[in-house]
């Protein structure tokens, strides 16, 4: 592998790394929402079942623009209720009394501070400012159309229910994610290519790790346009369909990238990216009725891949060449972080007598190139003699 695409490739890692939700974090969130379902599970007069979508059951939760920004973990609260004794209107009303029946049972338990709880669009978000992150909760039904998985969602701007299967869609990321990458690592080793260990699926793989640097570029991207930021899903999906099995992070996400478009297609002149546990669920339905959101993808992903062009073309420029080139797209704090922990690790190297400089002026681990002497800091004193 180019040691160019090596060192791209740690420090989008190294970065991305900054955003990701810390396991302690993580371990709170679960706690949060299995005590919400445990007290539903006891109050609820209809039985009911709570569980995570989205980034938080992909492993992929970028944290806001703003490091001080709260996590973002979207919750299905699923009533076992038939369709036809409920609507829209009801389900999310019922489901709003519960969860402020349960704030009150916090706050009588001595929780007070804990959370408040408001109504959105889709969902009710239960806000836990001391530990730094929300809880989306989505008011579902059973989608018996579609079983096992299928559910129904509520939303006050529509008129009909909205389908959705989280669980069906976090099944197909996964076999993406590691089928793909185990049969590059196969193939590579019987072209007798020495492949580093891929990282089991509660750590991070490699598509993972792509949607997180996609995500976090779209992000910033759009901070001063949000209404036209691509949804996380799109990004996913279409990385998801891309992704082609490579261990490199820098050079999967490129490859993601140009092939992404491939996956939008066109039926009977309407753009369309289906949702792979429902076919029938547009993810660009919204383009038709708005072109500006169809350009705005465009124009994000042209931006990435130049990005992402220019950065590989600074060959022998240097670390902070590089890291100024990624800070100017990919925000200069986590890209800061992620060039401190990769030079540590040159100096480790260093140390060891294991770093050697390529052909090429860059530095690297491996066994090509000359030796990089350590360094002893000694020099020679001025008066020594000769």
């Amino acid at each position: 592998m180019d040691t160019m695409e090596q060192m791209l490739s740690m420090l989008l890692n190294g970065a991305v790394e900054t955003l990701d939700i810390p396991p302690h974090l993580q371990a709170l969130a679960i706690a949060s929402y299995e005590e919400v379902g445990n007290w539903l599970a006891e109050n609820a007069e209809t039985r009911c079942r709570v569980y995570p979508q989205g980034s938080f059951r992909l492993g992929t939760v970028v944290r806001p623009f703003t490091l001080t920004g709260d996590f973002d973990i979207d919750l299905v609260l699923l009533m076992y209720i038939a369709k036809e004794k409920t609507t829209q209107a009801q389900l999310k009303n019922d489901v709003g009394d519960l969860l402020y029946g349960y704030l009150d049972w916090k706050e009588h338990s001595g929780h007070s501070e804990l959370k408040t709880c408001e109504p959105k669009r889709r969902c009710w978000t239960l806000t836990d400012p001391a530990n730094g992150f929300h809880l989306d909760v989505l008011p579902a039904i059973p989608d018996l159309g579609y079983p096992p998985t299928g559910i129904l969602l509520t939303d006050k701007q529509l008129f009909h229910w909205q389908h959705s299967d989280p669980i069906g869609y976090a099944r197909w990321f996964r076999k993406r994610s590691q089928e793909l990458q185990t049969k590059a690592i196969t193939a590579a080793a019987q072209r007798g290519i020495d492949v580093e260990d891929v990282p089991i699926w509660e750590f991070r793989t490699t598509l993972q790790r792509v949607v997180q640097v996609l995500k976090w570029h779209c992000m910033l991207f759009f901070a001063d346009d949000p209404d036209n930021r691509p949804p996380s899903i799109l990004i996913t999906t279409l990385a998801a369909h891309a992704y082609r099995g490579e261990t490199d992070l820098f050079t999967a996400t490129r490859n993601a990238l140009a092939g992404m478009n491939r996956h939008i297609k066109d039926r009977n002149g309407v753009a369309w990216v289906a949702n792979p546990a429902h076919e029938g669920e547009n993810f660009v339905d919204k383009w038709k009725e708005y072109p500006e959101r169809r350009s705005a993808y465009y124009a994000w992903q042209r931006d990435l891949a130049e990005t992402l062009e220019d950065s590989l073309q600074l060959r022998s420029k240097g670390l902070q060449t590089v890291t100024s080139r990624l800070a100017q797209s990919f925000g200069a704090e986590p890209m800061r972080q992620s060039a401190l922990k990769y030079g540590q690790r040159m100096r480790e190297h260093t140390a060891s007598g294991s770093l050697r400089l390529g052909a090429g002026g860059l530095l690297s681990t491996g066994s090509a190139g000359v030796s990089v002497p350590r360094h002893n800091f000694y020099g020679q004193h001025p008066d020594a003699g000769d």
